[in-house]
């Protein structure tokens, strides 16, 4: 006869240990699960003799399969690159523009362009391209410096303001207010003159700011307001603003501008990769 106790709410035998007065059923695990668990152990010890898995003191064992993922994706890399064949090579020889009229070659570019872009531009104009506050958008054709091939291929290969590159695009808005240039009524009223060229609330017309934006902004802009790629001046007559599309945010602009700054691309990514990105930018709608 066993001298178990059995719990009289379950009718389960106990395994007589007790604590602080709850005693632990009798309820061993079923057999499948045992079995799995067992598996589990097995398995556990062929992967580790059968591939890499111990750490050593400089490497890991190597299993005695050989397997290592490091050369596997060496030989994808091989692989990759001898399926390419001489198309990267051929890009950096074809001047930009021309890749356009080849279609193999531009339908490389743009497969490779996408995929650098997301590495390397992504993080400041956005996965699909449509920028932020400070960050152009890509894919309208409102362009700072030039939407046409060879000017995003420029933009990119050499940046704009970038320090380390002596051909970068570079142009710099005065502080008019905070050098004093002008007077807080004058700002004011170049304010209102700007956001009544693309219809902001607030914006108002007027003789004097008509004089203070041909004096002080068309030089830039174009007297229209149309802006001047040439010179980096963006449009002002238009509702893409890089910065803030409001009369507060365009006298502010004017008091004491910011100034983007873009890397220089080309002697970090290399001919091939830089044309590569003007192709996809160019593609994405609002190429010249």
């Amino acid at each position: 006869m066993s001298d178990k106790e059995i719990d009289q709410v379950t009718g389960v035998e106990t395994t007589g240990h007790e604590w602080d007065g709850i005693k632990e059923l009798n309820n061993p695990l079923p057999r499948w699960w045992l079995w799995t668990f067992y598996g589990s152990i097995v398995f556990a010890i062929g992967y580790t003799v059968a591939f890499p898995a111990w750490p050593m003191i400089s490497s890991a064992t190597t299993g005695v399969l050989g397997y290592s993922s490091r050369a596997n994706l060496d030989a994808e890399l091989v692989a990759a690159k001898v399926a390419q064949g001489d198309l990267v090579t051929k890009i950096v020889d074809t001047p930009v523009a021309e890749i356009l009229a080849n279609e193999d070659l531009a339908r490389f570019a743009r497969a490779g362009g996408k995929s650098i872009f997301k590495v390397y531009c992504s993080q400041c104009h956005g996965t699909g391209a449509t920028g932020s506050v400070g960050y152009p958008n890509l894919n309208d054709d409102e362009w700072v410096w030039g939407g046409n091939i060879e000017q995003i291929y420029a933009t990119i290969s050499h940046g704009a303001r970038s320090p380390t590159d002596p051909e970068t695009h570079y142009n710099v808005m005065p502080n008019f207010g905070a050098d004093g240039m002008l007077a807080a009524e004058e700002i004011d009223l170049l304010a209102k003159q700007v956001a009544s060229l693309s219809g902001i609330e607030g914006g108002a017309a007027s003789p004097e700011g008509n004089q203070l934006f041909a004096d002080n902004c068309a030089a830039c802009h174009s007297g229209g307001g149309e802006g001047m790629p040439d010179a980096g001046g963006p449009s002002l007559n238009d509702q893409i603003w890089l910065y803030e599309g409001t009369l507060a945010g365009i006298k502010a602009q004017i008091e004491r501008p910011r100034h983007g700054v873009m890397p220089a691309w080309q002697p970090r990514l290399g001919e091939s990769a830089v044309k590569q990105l003007a192709v996809y930018v160019h593609g994405l709608g609002g190429g010249q």
